[in-house]
C-alpha cells in the first residue's frame, strides 16, 4: 500500500470515528431530555394534586358544616352583663361591642324600652329576651328617690292621707293622681298597664311598671277583680302570644300540648314544660279559662 492509500484509509477511519461519536452524543442527549421531561411531568402532576387537595380542604373549611351557636335564656342586667353572658343570650359579637361602647360612654339602660333600642336587635329577639331583663334599681334616675307629689302639689294639692285607699281597677287618672307619689305619667301608666294585662288581680302587679314608686302601693286595693280571661284551648299561637304574660315559647308549649294530649284542664298540666315555672303558672292562672 502506497502513501496515498494509507492517507485515504486514515481519513476514512477518522470520519467513521467522528460519525460514531456524533451518534453517541445524540442518543445520550435524547435520553437526558426524556429523563428531564419525565421529572418535570412528575413535579407538575404532584403540584396539581397538592393544589387540588388544598382547594378541597379549603372548600371543606368554608362551606362545610358550621357549628350552630346555641342560645340560652336567663335573667340578665344589660348594664352589668359581661360579653360571655351576652353571647350566650344569642346576641351577635358586634352587638356586644355596641353595648360595651354605649356603657363606656356613660350610657345606662334604665328600662326594657332602652334595651329595645339596641342597634340591629330584631323584634323576635327582643320578645325572646324581654322576660329575662332585670334592671337594678341602682341604675334608675335619682329623681325617683323623691315623691312625685312634690312636682304636682300646686296643680293637685288634695292628696290621700294614710289609711285612705283607691280601688285600682275602677279609678281614673284624676283619682289616681290623688295618691302621694303619683303624677300624670304614672296615672296614665297604671291605666294603660291594667288594660294591657286584662285587669289587676293584685296590687303587686304595679311593680311591672318601670320605676313605679313603692311607697304609693299602700294606697291601692283590688276589690273583687274580674280580669279578662283567655280560652286557652281555643286561641291560636298568635292570639295566645298577644297576652303580656305569655311569651312565644309558652304559647308554643300550649299549642303543642293540645295537639298531643287534647284540651288543657289546668295550667298544672303544663308544669313539666321548662317554660312554665310555678311563678309563671301562678301569675297567669287568673287570666285563663278552659
Amino acid at each position: 500500500m502506497n502513501r496515498n492509500d494509507r492517507r485515504i484509509a486514515l481519513t476514512a477511519i477518522a470520519i467513521a470515528a467522528l460519525a460514531l461519536i456524533a451518534l453517541w452524543l445524540t442518543e445520550n442527549n435524547n435520553r437526558t431530555t426524556a429523563v428531564v421531561t419525565a421529572a418535570n411531568d412528575s413535579i407538575t402532576q404532584q403540584h396539581d394534586t397538592d393544589r387540588k387537595g388544598y382547594y378541597q380542604r379549603s372548600l371543606a373549611i368554608t362551606v362545610g358544616d358550621v357549628p350552630t351557636r346555641h342560645t340560652e335564656e336567663f335573667p340578665f342586667d344589660p348594664n352589668t352583663a359581661d360579653s360571655t353572658q351576652l353571647l350566650r343570650l344569642g346576641l351577635q359579637p358586634w352587638q356586644v361591642r355596641s353595648i360595651y361602647r354605649y356603657r363606656a360612654r356613660g350610657g345606662v339602660f334604665r328600662s326594657k324600652r332602652d334595651f329595645a333600642q339596641l342597634y340591629g336587635l330584631t323584634k323576635k329577639d327582643y320578645l325572646r329576651l324581654e322576660p329575662y331583663i332585670r334592671i337594678s334599681d341602682d341604675y334608675q334616675a335619682a329623681s325617683t328617690l323623691f315623691p312625685k307629689e312634690e312636682r304636682d302639689t300646686l296643680r293637685y294639692p288634695a292628696k290621700l292621707k294614710n289609711g285612705e285607699h283607691i280601688v285600682l281597677n275602677t279609678a281614673d287618672t284624676t283619682q289616681l293622681m290623688k295618691v302621694p307619689g303619683i303624677g300624670s305619667y304614672y296615672a296614665k301608666e297604671i291605666v294603660r298597664h291594667g288594660k294591657w294585662i286584662g285587669g289587676y288581680v293584685s296590687v303587686d302587679q304595679l311593680d311591672e311598671i318601670d320605676g313605679f314608686p313603692q311607697t304609693a302601693k299602700q294606697y291601692f286595693i283590688v276589690d273583687h277583680p274580674t280580669p279578662q280571661r283567655l280560652n286557652i284551648n281555643r286561641l291560636s299561637l298568635k292570639q295566645l302570644r298577644n297576652h303580656p304574660y305569655i311569651n312565644y315559647y309558652q304559647a308554643k308549649a300550649i299549642v303543642d300540648y293540645r295537639r298531643l294530649h287534647g284540651d288543657i284542664k289546668s295550667l298544672q298540666d303544663l308544669r313539666f314544660s321548662k317554660d312554665f315555672t310555678e311563678g309563671a303558672i301562678r301569675r297567669l292562672e287568673p287570666y285563663i279559662e278552659y
